[in-house]
């Protein structure tokens, strides 16, 4: 066991509060996701060169700079694509998957990006006794049920980059100028701190994530509705208004997105459904694979809706109300509020 000094940390390591000097162990022979890493940055990236903080902030990654972040799986559509490796041991190689810190073994990625940063490991952080940290040392809990909770508003889409982050967060500041104490949640996808932040720089008393469960990314999670529910439940606890919870990535991917959308008691709870596409076909596929779940598609919104005659469109082929977070919030919030009051009178 040695200590390293730590040049920048990664926000994916929040949950654990970690500082600079940081003690590690030169191997492990059973690594899994969100086990804490330090590592030597080998390249730098035009495309994808910034670590985001534990403040939020992006820090340029310089060649030879010693990152704290750790070890996860990513499958972006328009991202990287990787795993946690079979074993670690200082030494080896590996990748920056994602802005927050998330390192595992690249397998490729989207054709506008370049080269994912290669990493040189220093060493697995442990704690005064040597056992490894992981960032689920301090998370919250899951639940096996959901508590009695505010209106719900789920936003969802076809797939990253859809719209779904600008329309949570136009929601969340049209309901707060409204007067409600409106909470935030991410429930799936890879870590960073960015989209919570946006939230609460929208007005959201609360925010909570997968990665405040434990999790460097959603990847492989057989069953995500627990995760959901601990999330939820721990945001009712704040006694908002209303909750507007993101789903990041799409219905259909690489990160557990249907396991929550066919729990019952889940969506039992929803209030709205926001659906998020970028074309007619989308909106059209979202149509399909949310009816197999019994799930109605309340609003279209996302770039589908970014002109006039895309929003025009949807609501006269469809029958289904579209609204834009970027020209009309307050339109959007409204068409969701009016959802929420037929099936909430107490919302009203």
């Amino acid at each position: 066991m040695k200590t390293v000094e730590i040049d920048k940390i990664g926000s994916v390591t929040s949950p654990l509060g970690l500082g600079r000097r940081i003690s590690v162990v030169e191997s492990s022979g059973f690594p899994v996701a969100g086990d804490v890493v330090a590592v030597r940055a080998l390249s730098e990236s035009v495309t994808y060169g910034n670590l985001e903080l534990p403040t939020g902030r992006l820090a340029k990654i310089n060649r030879n700079d010693i990152l704290l972040g750790v070890l996860g799986k990513r499958r972006a559509l328009k991202g990287f694509v990787g795993d946690v490796p079979d074993a670690v041991q200082a030494g080896d190689r590996l990748h920056l998957l994602n802005m927050g810190g998330v390192i595992g073994v690249c397998k490729g990625h989207h054709s506008s990006l370049s080269d994912a940063i290669e990493v040189e490991v220093v060493g697995i952080a442990c704690d005064t006794e040597g056992s490894v940290l992981n960032i689920s040392d301090n998370a919250l809990p899951s639940s096996d049920s959901l508590l009695p909770s505010a209106p719900i508003v789920l936003v969802a889409g076809t797939c990253m980059n859809s719209g779904k982050t600008v329309a949570a967060t136009e929601m969340i500041r049209q309901a707060a100028n409204a007067g409600l104490l409106v909470a935030g949640a991410k429930l799936s996808g890879i870590a960073c701190l960015r989209d919570t932040l946006h939230m609460q720089d929208h007005g959201a008393i609360a925010t909570a994530s997968f990665l405040d469960c434990g999790l460097p990314s959603t990847v492989d999670q057989e069953d995500l509705a627990p995760t959901a529910k601990g999330i939820l439940n721990h945001l009712n606890s704040f006694r908002p208004d209303l909750i507007i919870v993101e789903a990041g990535d799409g219905i259909v991917g690489g990160y557990a997105v249907d396991s929550v959308l066919r729990d019952d008691e889940i969506r039992s709870a929803i209030s709205t459904f926001v659906f998020c596409a970028s074309d007619y076909v989308g909106v059209i596929g979202g149509i399909t694979v949310l009816s197999g779940l019994g799930i109605k598609i309340d609003v279209v919104a996302g770039s589908v809706t970014d002109s006039q005659m895309g929003e025009d469109f949807v609501e006269g082929q469809f029958a289904i109300s579209a609204g834009n977070a970027r020209r009309d919030g307050e339109r959007l919030f409204h068409l969701v509020r009016e959802k929420i009051a037929s099936a909430e009178p107490a919302f009203a």
